[in-house]
């Protein structure tokens, strides 16, 4: 198998996978082992499901900071999105602007670049949100 194609089956690469209690139906991001209000009930029995990739802004701030990795993007949008599956989720939002954001706005998931490592030249891509309207 290639390495490219070893990542793209990778179940978590391209994808938001979660966890769903069977016992009270609560959905989890990131992943559980034990659902933290059915305790022992859980143990062992979590389901994995995937988390819809639609959902809205929940809340949101904007980052004016120097991060090392994002000092190139200031100021950044970074929010709480409500997925449509229930669970919320945070992340940057991009392709918009600050002044554009509201509490509400559909949001969706794309995969994007995140950074790249300087010596080995390695891209990281990873969900980031993108305004769905």
């Amino acid at each position: 198998m290639t390495i490219p194609r070893y990542w793209r089956e990778f179940q978590h690469r391209y994808r938001l996978i979660g966890t769903k209690c069977p016992k009270c139906g609560r959905i989890y991001f990131p992943p559980r082992e034990v659902c933290p209000y059915c305790h022992r009930e859980s143990i062992g029995k979590m389901q994995k499901v995937e988390i819809k990739n639609t959902g809205k802004v929940y809340s949101y701030t904007v980052i004016h900071q120097d991060v090392p990795d994002f000092k190139f993007l200031k100021p950044y949008l970074f929010i709480i999105a409500e997925m449509d599956s229930g669970v919320k989720v945070s992340g940057q939002l991009v392709d918009v602007s600050p002044e554009d954001v509201r509490i509400g706005m559909p949001v969706r998931i794309s995969f994007r670049r995140i950074r790249e490592e300087d010596r080995a030249g390695i891209i990281e891509y990873g969900y980031k949100f993108i305004p769905d309207e």
